[in-house]
């Protein structure tokens, strides 16, 4: 059973004061029917799965070796579904403004001319791509697949933190979790009507597939491929899985070549034209012509068949622009400037340090605030006050000074918890949600998404990199308080 915490200190996804809430119920009652001994042996064997299925992800310069498994916890994050759909149209509209935004900035920029986003912003940004300035690409579409991470306050209303457009990660986890969910913990699925990830990977694939050049013969289905780093790149895992269940060929930079402005596969029987390049590199890496040189992982003169219209790549070149952390606080003013709309899910409030007022103020207030590198992530180059020593703050204050336009500040918000299971205990931990926004013509949101906890006790940082792990996530097919069957018996948790 779990040990009850103050539930109070924070807001709790499953407890109100020392009982469950009503869409928990039904999932703690199946729980407390468990012993410790049961609850220790089935998370030795969530772990086992996720080894023995290679389920792994990379830590970069981790001395205790790179390769580890996703850490698991099994109490899942349970979703009604009035909340879910709240989250699945605000981020269908954020996802939404964000693609005009792309297509403004690289094209007419009237977004700029009127005033509403700083043209410095946008042209010294090291993600503005001028390659892509009046491109045009397939489907006018640059944004493919949308992580959008999602946070609680302490009140519980959901919080936009950050917006993934480049080359998001870890959608893998999702069905791989609900896999080893449903194999180790399969008691818990008895009494509950959740939606369902099965045949979901259908829309990624049609999604993918929708952004035929329009230079190519409707006569011929497109030819697409995912672009990988390599086996030693921290999400390798996440390409593999994708590969395979999108149906498409896995490959490195030296099985693809470029001639006469096509990009064709190398194979045994010769080459073949690729038409889709779901590409998991980042810009700088993807042609040695036109960006970095010296890399190894791209295709020579790649750009150059993208810009004559004869291969789509995603997520679309120069996407970084868009979902730098300093352009975050723009994004509620795309959206009335583009949909005419008020945002559905609003955003942490974040300080810009190039305002000398602002940063005046941040420099006195550095212990009570986060502060983000605009560039990095995975929890990296950040700064938590209320957490941070007298030294990290000091040596904050000197980086923030040197460089005011490479940090952000934002208040420490009070991120929801959940209960966690680990190492032979129930503790509270903070967490996350990253929802997988898939675009083609329309909008699709992968129901649930990652569910990220900080399994480090305590701790705020969430990324996997950092100490993190996940929960799946359910998303229930009706709301349960007060729903009644046609026979007149209460559900509960979606449940008869």
């Amino acid at each position: 059973m779990i040990n009850f915490y103050d539930s109070s200190l924070f807001f709790d996804e499953m407890f109100e004061g020392t009982q469950p809430k009503p869409h928990y119920r039904s999932f703690y009652r199946k729980l407390a029917m468990f012993s410790q001994e049961q609850l220790e042996e089935k998370y030795r064997q969530a772990q086992t799965s996720f080894l023995t299925q290679g389920i792994t992800f990379t830590v970069y310069g981790a001395q205790d070796g790179t390769e580890r498994t996703m850490p698991f916890d099994c109490v899942p994050i349970i979703i009604p579904h009035v909340q879910w759909a709240t989250i699945e149209a605000g981020v269908k509209q954020r996802v939404k403004a964000l693609n005009l935004f792309l297509q403004d900035i690289y094209g007419a920029q009237a977004i700029i001319r009127d005033g509403h986003i700083p043209r410095q912003l946008v042209e010294n940004n090291p993600y503005y791509a001028l390659t892509m300035k009046g491109l045009k690409v397939p489907i006018a579409n640059h944004i493919f697949l949308a992580g959008i991470d999602l946070i609680r306050d302490e009140h519980g209303n959901y919080h936009v933190l950050e917006d993934n457009l480049r080359n998001p990660s870890g959608i893998s986890y999702v069905f791989q979790n609900r896999h080893v969910m449903k194999e180790v913990y399969p008691e818990f699925f008895s009494k509950h009507t959740i939606r369902s990830l099965d045949k979901h990977i259908v829309y990624m694939q049609k999604a993918l597939l929708a952004h035929r050049s329009p230079s190519m013969p409707a006569e011929r289905e497109p030819k697409a491929v995912l672009l990988t780093a390599g086996m030693y790149n921290s999400a390798y895992y996440d390409h593999v899985f994708l590969a395979q269940h999108l149906n498409i060929q896995l490959v490195e930079g030296r099985d693809l070549v470029v001639k006469d402005l096509k990009v064709y596969m190398k194979t045994i029987y010769g080459l073949q034209q690729i038409d889709i390049i779901y590409r998991r590199i980042d810009d700088d890496f993807l042609d040695p012509i036109v960006f970095r040189e010296d890399s190894l992982l791209g295709v020579p003169s790649l750009m150059a068949a993208y810009q004559a219209g004869n291969v789509a790549i995603l997520n679309a070149v120069g996407n970084g622009v868009a979902d730098d952390k300093a352009m975050y606080a723009y994004v509620p003013e795309m959206i009335r400037y583009y949909l005419q709309e008020e945002p559905i899910l609003p955003n942490v409030k974040t300080y810009h340090l190039g305002d000398e007022r602002q940063r005046a103020w941040v420099l006195e207030h550095l212990q009570e605030l986060v502060i983000k590198n605009v560039g990095a992530s995975g929890g990296y180059d950040m700064l938590i006050g209320p957490h941070a020593s007298e030294e990290e703050i000091a040596l904050f204050k000197q980086k923030i000074v040197a460089q005011p336009l490479q940090y952000i500040a934002q208040p420490t918000i009070k991120l929801s918890r959940a209960p966690a299971f680990q190492q032979g205990r129930f503790y509270p931990c903070h967490v996350d949600l990253r929802v997988y926004v898939i675009k083609s013509d329309d909008c699709y949101v992968l129901p649930g998404g990652l569910s990220r906890v900080a399994l480090q006790e305590g701790s705020l940082i969430v990324n996997s990199s950092q100490g993190g792990g996940a929960k799946d996530t359910w998303i229930l097919k009706e709301d349960v308080q007060h729903a009644k069957s046609s026979s007149g018996r209460t559900i509960l948790d979606g449940t008869v």
